[in-house]
């Protein structure tokens, strides 16, 4: 009997190691983030996601969507990502845009650890074509939103069927730290306090 556990992730080892990671801010942008549920928490923990992924030593790339319309990122995630070069795009999946799957592929990492908005936009139909290309979206709950919270609660559902991992922005940063007692381990202690 075939063991189908874990088939749409590629593996039944489910441990998310930083190694493997690479991290996905999706268009969480000027004239776009005003109007997220919930706007103030979703800035705050992306925030922390950012840090602790470059505290780990966790690769990060940025997407922004039409930013001649919906203006550049915003300027709290600008500041937070060091060397910020925004891959513009599109088409809602990031998956559509040819830069973004050049730098996925060069980075050489199977697992994408995701936040930005709109979940059920741009989000869901990155995860799905993330999924579909052999690689294992890591949604964490807490970083993304849509104007509507009914929105964002069936693209999780609909996340989760396609064969996403969702997490949460602590649960995230401490099992890619796994050990206590390191300095590493002390700074994600900070940022999560």
């Amino acid at each position: 009997m075939e063991d189908t556990w874990g088939k749409n992730q590629g593996s039944l080892y489910m441990r998310i190691n930083r190694e493997e990671c690479a991290g996905l801010v999706i268009d969480i942008q000027e004239k776009l983030f005003p109007h997220m549920d919930q706007q103030e928490e979703l800035l705050r923990k992306s925030l922390i996601l950012i840090e602790g992924m470059q505290v780990l030593g966790v690769p990060i790339m940025i997407t922004e969507q039409y930013p001649k319309g919906l203006g550049p990122t915003i300027q709290q995630v600008r500041r937070a990502i060091e060397n910020c070069l925004p891959i513009n795009k599109i088409s809602f999946s990031c998956c559509d845009e040819p830069a973004y799957q050049e730098a996925l592929q060069r980075l050489g990492r199977d697992k994408v650890i995701i936040c930005g908005i709109e979940a059920h936009v741009c989000v869901l139909q990155t995860v799905i074509d993330l999924v579909a290309s052999g690689y294992d979206p890591v949604v964490v709950a807490d970083c993304i939103s849509s104007r509507s919270l009914e929105d964002k609660r069936w693209a999780m559902e609909r996340m989760l069927s396609e064969g996403a991992i969702i997490t949460t922005c602590e649960s995230i940063l401490f099992e890619l730290t796994r050990v206590a007692g390191t300095d590493e381990f002390k700074a994600i202690s900070r940022l999560v306090k």
